[in-house]
């Protein structure tokens, strides 16, 4: 199974990001630009500690971002591979683009939270 990026459904464009996402299998496939500093923090409330629930692996394309976890912060920058554990806040800065890969029901579960913060 394959998809370009141009084919990869757009679900969320705002003045801030533009998200790209698809799910196979057990896994959710995600292309994200952001085009602004783009703090994802606010749209975590109510998850417990307030931080994403859901385990990433991905590359950064282009940008920065910044992962906050409860007791440290780690600068993932364009080249750069990553894994991401639950419990962090990602703040990305403008004309980041990264491709992530997440586990569909850990990922589900907090965008039912993230979706009603939007």
């Amino acid at each position: 199974m394959k998809i370009s990026k141009q084919e990869l459904p757009v679900t969320l464009e705002s003045d801030a990001m533009v998200i790209q996402e698809v799910v196979w299998g057990n896994m959710h496939v995600g292309y994200e630009t952001y085009k602004e500093h783009t703090d994802l923090g606010p749209l975590l409330k109510g998850l417990p500690d307030n931080s994403c629930q859901s385990s990433h692996w991905g590359y950064v394309i282009k940008g920065r971002m910044v992962i906050k976890y409860k007791d440290i912060e780690e600068i993932i920058t364009a080249g750069d591979f990553y894994y991401l554990t639950p419990g962090h806040i990602a703040v990305m800065d403008a004309g980041t683009e990264i491709m992530e890969f997440s586990p569909n029901d850990e990922y589900s579960k907090t965008m039912e939270v993230v979706e009603k913060n939007l």
